[in-house]
């Protein structure tokens, strides 16, 4: 049977041999880079200057440059910036390839201490010469030890807007595949003096696999400040942090805000979207966008930063969005000025009138041009607010857009927001009457958190404001508001009960977990066995945070001994039934069987020594 079926696949032609003779790439079909569709959207809402909209096309046709970012907070970065300067960049002057002459990879002029470059080259033509692989195989094994991140260009720019400081909780709501999230961490460690910055990242994206990214990101950095979590984004759960003895809510300092989008900016990368790009993208996505905006916004701590940000150039996902969010928030959002943040970086201002146009072409000034059968896919959010007052008040110059053709990167749109005050559906809480047997009480976003764990949990903070005789309060809008935790806002409320109580937010349903089952989080007790021989051992001070020790399992042998911070310690602590936890801390121990002779059957583990440093 096999003899038969061979003998046939050889009498029948392949065409393997014209492939070979064709060069690399042939038998495939190329994707055409054009679009009119998306040309004649762009050119009609006139977002690239006058005069430049055919450069603005070239360069999107153009394969998009490769760039590299130096880990920052390493000890020994600027050793590597003088490898690189020194020894590969000047080797590649000399580079010929297809008769043209590769430029020296350039410096990044608007990111600080000339920690990030870009070169011409694309990837293709750095795997492409022979005389380059030694410089490819560097850039590999230093991305692989964690001393440099291959990252496009303006991706680099949300996480350098949110100031980030060493005592800052952030949060990046959709994180994968993590070369943002790296560079929060990075901005964390910046003071190497610090191994446990008070500050921490949790870092959370809907889809479980692409948090393994995440985790494999995070791995190089060897940070024990770090958690990875796998919920929805417009719906991620409020936490609870103990503070002074009593349940409080978390409340995020900074929060980057990189929605789903429809990437259309990423065209020179991704060259798919040459073919897929419809309006109709945007339309589906500002939906989420804005879910995710609002819960972002609501988790945010008053005086906190938020960066909203997408690799769209359209306004349906970026001006309409925020302007969305600032309508919403009733002054307790601000759009801030960022244009002196990053020198030398070149952007577009945001824009406060655009239109909006279907896929046949049909187009939209206003809400009330809309006919009735569309309404359900077109909101009013997606269109510029009508009082002219209330949209100059705004700001939305402060927005800032990045075209490709101005300094060869990718398109993207960022925004800045600060926390001025509560959000108004968050300003006050539905009254509870104590109830004696319980002693258990609702109390207001501005006291002090709840006096026990049951009604921490039950007080979400995207709980909607409610008027003293009883009204609700939307906190959606149009698109459905925010989700909470425990359902939608306008669930806060309810009729009397019988007993004459107005019901608080409704009980926390039980957290649908899906994806891989995780191990559990068991931290070491102050007596533990394990840790009594290791502390013996290795002669760690009396001082060391032997709390901070934790394991992946309750029972059996333990394998592996994770260190993380103080400050994740208590999150995890506190909400380990409310967040679907993927991976957190830094390994510091591993089992060795052959070590139990010597006194300690665990030895220190590769990934980072130094955590366990304590003056």
């Amino acid at each position: 049977m096999g003899k038969r079926s061979r003998q046939r696949q050889k009498n029948q032609p392949t065409g393997r041999d014209d492939r070979d003779h064709a060069g690399w790439g042939a038998g495939y079909a190329d994707i055409v880079k054009e679009n009119k569709l998306f040309e004649h959207y762009y050119q009609e809402l006139g977002l690239v200057p006058a005069g430049e909209f055919e450069q603005f096309m070239d360069a999107m046709r153009e394969p998009l440059p490769a760039t590299i970012r130096i880990t920052g907070y390493k000890s020994h970065a600027k050793e590597i910036l003088h490898c690189l300067k020194d020894k590969y960049f000047k080797d590649i002057q000399e580079v010929e390839i297809d008769g043209q002459k590769i430029e020296a990879p350039q410096p990044l002029i608007w990111y600080p201490d000339e920690q990030a470059w870009h070169t011409n080259m694309s990837r293709k033509i750095i795997r492409k010469s022979p005389l380059l692989e030694k410089f490819h195989q560097f850039l590999v094994s230093e991305t692989e030890s964690g001393n440099i991140s291959r990252q496009e260009a303006v991706s680099m720019i949300p996480p350098l807007l949110l100031k980030i400081e060493s005592h800052h909780k952030i949060l990046d709501m959709c994180a994968a595949p993590g070369s943002k999230t790296a560079q929060l961490i990075e901005m964390l460690h910046s003071d190497m003096d610090v191994p446990f910055p008070e500050g921490f990242v949790i870092a959370n994206d809907v889809d479980n696999k692409r948090c393994y990214l995440l985790v494999h990101q995070a791995k190089r950095l060897n940070s024990p400040c770090i958690m990875v979590v796998n919920h929805d984004a417009s719906c991620i759960p409020t936490l609870n942090i103990d503070s002074d003895g009593r349940k409080d809510i978390l409340f995020y300092d900074r929060i980057l805000c990189d929605v789903p989008c429809s990437g259309d900016g990423t065209m020179r990368k991704n060259i798919d979207v040459w073919k897929k790009w419809t309006t109709s993208n945007s339309l589906h996505l500002h939906g989420l966008q804005m879910r995710i905006a609002v819960r972002g916004v609501e988790q945010l701590a008053v005086g906190g930063r938020m960066v909203y940000s997408t690799c769209s150039l359209n306004p349906i996902e970026d001006e309409a969005v925020i302007a969305a969010l600032l309508e919403k928030s009733e002054g307790a959002l601000e759009l801030a000025d960022a244009s002196a943040d990053l020198p030398g970086l070149k952007w577009m201002p945001g824009v406060s009138s655009w239109k909006l146009m279907t896929k046949e072409g049909q187009w939209f000034s206003d809400w009330s041009e809309v006919p009735s059968n569309r309404r359900t896919q077109i909101r009013p959010t997606m269109f510029p607010p009508t009082d002219s007052e209330k949209l100059a008040g705004m700001h939305l110059e402060r927005c800032m857009r990045i075209l490709p053709h101005h300094q060869n990167t990718g398109g993207f749109f960022v925004a800045v927001l600060v926390k001025k005050a509560p959000m108004p559906w968050n300003r006050r809480y539905p009254k509870l009457k104590r109830d004696v047997s319980s002693g258990s009480a609702v109390q207001a976003e501005g006291s002090p958190a709840a006096s026990t764990p049951t009604d921490a949990a039950r007080l979400p903070e995207s709980v909607p404001a409610a008027a003293e005789g009883g009204g609700e309060v939307e906190a959606g809008g149009p698109e459905g508001g925010a989700d909470t935790e425990a359902g939608a806002p306008k669930r806060a409320l309810c009729a009397q009960e019988s007993s004459g109580k107005v019901c608080g937010p409704p009980a926390c349903k039980k957290m649908k977990l899906f994806g891989y089952k995780e191990d559990p989080f068991v931290f070491l007790t102050e007596e533990d066995p394990v840790f009594i021989t290791i502390q013996s051992f290795y002669d760690l001070a009396p001082n060391f945070p032997k709390l901070n020790v934790l394991t992946r399992t309750h029972d059996g042998k333990k394998r592996h001994l994770y260190m993380v911070s103080k400050e994740l310690r208590n999150v995890l602590l506190n909400n380990s039934e409310r967040m679907k936890v993927i991976n957190t801390g830094v390994k510091v121990w591993s089992r060795n069987s052959d070590g139990e002779e010597f006194g300690s059957p665990f030895r220190l583990a590769q990934e980072r020594v130094t955590v366990k440093k304590v003056d």
